[in-house]
């Protein structure tokens, strides 16, 4: 099975950019190498299972079945019923994710086909390049020419937010590059200008799931469990197994994907837990920016050569 993907970071908040490419028969507007474009049977763009009949600039005949759409998660899906290449069993999915940071957005295009023998590697390579970078190229050039609005009363996160933390951030640095120093669960006291004295239990190894880290974040007392460690989504999850803050069943962990426009890293970092709302009201935003985004800014400033940033904060006052 092969697999292409492109993706890319959009100078528009993701209701923006979803309000664009939602519309399945939209690509005539953005897509440069697709002259015209119908649905089939006077079916609505947005109808799951309708079919889209266009044709390129080479005189290539194109058709591709909606298969899924997501207003709540900004993806959708869709199959070749008429192929434009001779590829077998072709998927092809395009997501959205709100880059919170700077209210831009990181677009991902990817698609998994069955190729020749002889053709390996040449439709990964053309459907990569020649149409999903440049049509986000393309996307994007339209994004700042017309500058276009979002959309009124465009809600981000439908029905309610994925996390009660969801934050995101790009990093000037390939994904490798920053997966390789993530990716040491015992590591952020080296990069980390919030946290001190970190190591593991028991002289455990940094990627043994199950194992536990010992921290100080400026002067409070942290241990925490390692869930889960993925080199496939470049991402870990954890728990906190012993705080003074004012939670309960913490959960936390970032994930990385690759900016294949520029080779640098979009990073995700989500947490849940249960606390009152009044702590809430201090925790979450504190949690957001001293810990995840600070985390991912000082980690930048590591792999850039910049250095650490300086100053202590605490996530929320020690009670007494």
């Amino acid at each position: 099975m092969a697999r292409a993907y492109a993706s890319i970071v959009l100078n528009a908040p993701v209701e923006t950019v979803w309000s664009i490419v939602r519309d399945f028969n939209g690509l005539p507007g953005w897509a440069p190498a697709v002259i015209r474009s119908k649905i089939e049977n006077n079916l609505d763009a947005d109808v799951v299972g309708c079919v889209r009949s266009f044709h390129l600039k080479n005189g290539t005949h194109v058709r591709e079945r909606l298969l899924m759409l997501d207003d709540a998660r900004h993806c959708l899906s869709y199959n070749f019923e008429t192929p434009a290449f001779p590829v077998g069993n072709y998927l092809a999915t395009l997501r959205l994710y709100p880059v919170t940071h700077t209210d831009r957005t990181f677009a991902e295009w990817e698609a998994t086909f069955d190729e020749a023998p002889s053709d390996q590697g040449k439709y990964v390579r053309i459907v990569s390049n020649d149409v999903f970078a440049a049509n986000f190229q393309s996307l994007a050039a339209l994004i700042a020419r017309r500058k276009p609005a979002r959309p009124k009363g465009a809600v981000r996160w439908v029905g309610h937010q994925p996390n009660k933390v969801w934050t995101s951030r790009v990093i000037k640095a390939p994904v490798d590059k920053v997966w390789s120093v993530m990716r040491n669960f015992a590591g952020m006291g080296k990069w980390h200008d919030e946290i001190t004295h970190m190591r593991m239990l028991k002289r455990q190894r940094p990627d043994k799931v199950g194992g536990t880290r010992d921290f100080y974040f400026g002067d409070g007392h942290i241990n925490e469990e390692l869930l889960h460690l993925c080199d496939l989504t470049r991402s870990f999850s954890y728990r906190i197994t012993k705080c003074d803050i004012p939670w309960m069943n913490y959960v936390s962990g970032p994930r990385l994907w690759p900016v294949t426009a520029d080779n640098t890293t979009f990073g995700v970092w989500t947490g849940d837990w249960v606390a009152s709302p009044q702590d809430d009201v201090v925790l979450i935003p504190r949690t957001e920016e001293n810990v995840y985004q600070r985390a991912f800014a000082t980690l930048e400033l590591n792999l850039t050569g910049k250095g650490r940033t300086k100053g202590t904060t605490r996530i929320v006052k020690r009670r007494r």
